[in-house]
């Protein structure tokens, strides 16, 4: 009997044989996500963001998001609809919303932090905008007027250089330990009722309204199913009902008389019927099953390997050993994210060497990049940091070093991992490494207990 571990490895080292073939894998790795045409106000674009889909944007690309309420172990942070809160003030001590940090610590570079507004800068309406379907105009506390989405009050990001950025928040990372952190916002994708879309590293995962995912196999034709008999003791086709039309690229075909299946770009729809847990990856593992995108996600770099551990499939730098992404959200009321290199690295360093700058160093190395490497896409990028500070450095200083980043934050490994499958730093730091620590970058998703 194989293990999980080795029919993991296989699918990785076959799946292109069984998967890519159909016409389907062609559209898939060429198709962006279809979303559904609405009124914008003015200033106002939809732009199609690599790994979140679509997100609304103003018109020089910078992404829109909000700030949702969320309950965190000592009290709560963020917004209400229609009651903007994001403000000038600065706040230099710890709120004390996540244990066991008393309230009134006062907070790494106190001296230098910004306040909510200058990290967000609300997206101010003009004077006399005018609702348009699902945006409207809030009043916020210091009396000018805000644009709202769906009644949430819509903010920038000044981690956004360019056009198109989403640095500022994400819909990956909203763990019940991450603080309350911003979130892109985007019109809906273009799905029947019974789907829903969820983002992960591999692309734009479809999944069932409830979390289940999705399959397709590579021996169905175009809108015409093979899978019958003994293939249905694993496979569940995903029905419609009786009054459901296509919609975009979803489309219906009668796999018996009276009976519908859903199609996604002309391919029959299936659950697998032993997944364990929601937006499972589970059914990949079965040959000539895969998962299904709206739209696939960025490339890691070429010199990184793709490997199996104990959590699943990661990413691992040119000599296998596991890379990590270190992530930070700080205690203040206004939970600003601490996990890129100009924020203050006192947090970085305290849970990487004890605040100890070579312990550190040599505990989590950088990953280095070579000179002029290019992933080829945004989510992958090389950066010069000064190792001693953390913070950007300029091609030609003299301690500068380049290294891989992902989502313009630096990535890392562990000295502590010797063999290519250790991952002994997954979830080192607090809260599990979601609040201030380290977790290895996953080329399949793991996702937590609360999905389940």
């Amino acid at each position: 009997m194989w293990s999980r571990s080795i029919v993991r490895l296989l699918a990785v080292l076959v799946a292109s044989a069984a998967i890519d073939a159909p016409a389907f894998a062609a559209r898939e790795s060429a198709g962006k996500e279809d979303f559904l045409k609405g009124d914008l106000p003015p200033g106002v674009q939809v732009v199609v963001h690599e790994l979140e889909g679509p997100v609304f944007a103003t018109s020089d690309g910078k992404t829109l998001y909000r700030w949702p309420k969320k309950d965190l172990r000592n009290g709560n942070a963020g917004e209400i609809p229609l009651k903007p809160t994001c403000s000038d003030t600065v706040y230099r001590e710890n709120a004390g919303l996540m244990s066991p940090y008393p309230a009134g610590l006062t907070l790494p570079e106190a001296d230098r932090r910004l306040s909510c507004a200058q990290m967000y800068p609300p997206f101010i309406a003009p004077e006399g905008a005018k609702a348009v379907g699902k945006w409207t105009v809030v009043d916020r506390p210091d009396g000018r007027k805000q644009w709202a989405y769906d009644d949430w009050s819509l903010y920038m990001s000044i981690l956004d250089k360019r056009a198109g950025d989403v640095l500022g928040g994400t819909t990956l990372d909203n763990g019940s330990e991450t603080g309350a952190t911003r979130i892109p916002v985007g019109p809906s994708p273009t799905i029947p009722p019974q789907f829903h879309v969820q983002s992960t590293m591999r692309g734009r995962l479809i999944t069932t309204h409830d979390g289940w995912s999705v399959y397709v196999n590579k021996w169905d034709g175009t809108k015409a199913t093979n899978c019958k008999g003994a293939c249905l003791d694993g496979w569940e086709p995903i029905l419609a009902p009786a009054y459901a039309s296509p919609v975009g690229e979803w489309t219906l075909f009668e796999r018996e008389p009276g009976v519908k299946q859903w199609a996604f770009r002309g391919a029959p729809l299936y659950r697998y019927v032993t997944d364990r847990k929601i937006h499972s990856m589970d059914g990949s593992d079965i040959p000539g099953w895969r998962n299904v995108y709206t739209q696939l996600g960025p490339q890691p770099p070429a010199e990184f390997v793709v490997k199996d551990t104990m959590i699943g499939i990661v990413l691992g730098d040119r000599n296998g050993k596991t890379i990590y992404r270190y992530r930070c959200s700080d205690d203040a009321a206004d939970q600003q994210l601490c996990d890129y290199p100009d924020a203050p690295q006192a947090y970085r360093m305290a849970v990487c060497g004890g605040s100890d700058v070579d312990r550190c160093l040599k505990t989590f190395p950088y990953v280095p990049a070579s000179q002029g490497a290019k992933s080829g896409n945004r989510t992958w990028t090389t950066m010069y940091i000064n190792p001693r500070t953390g913070k950007v450095a300029a091609d030609g200083d003299s301690n500068a070093q380049l290294v891989w980043a992902y989502r313009e934050r630096p990535v890392y490994t562990f000295a502590g991992d010797k063999k290519s499958a250790d991952i002994l730093a997954h979830a080192w730091g607090e809260f599990n490494g979601l609040r201030n620590g380290y977790m290895a970058i996953t080329y399949r998703d793991i996702f937590s207990r609360r999905d389940e």
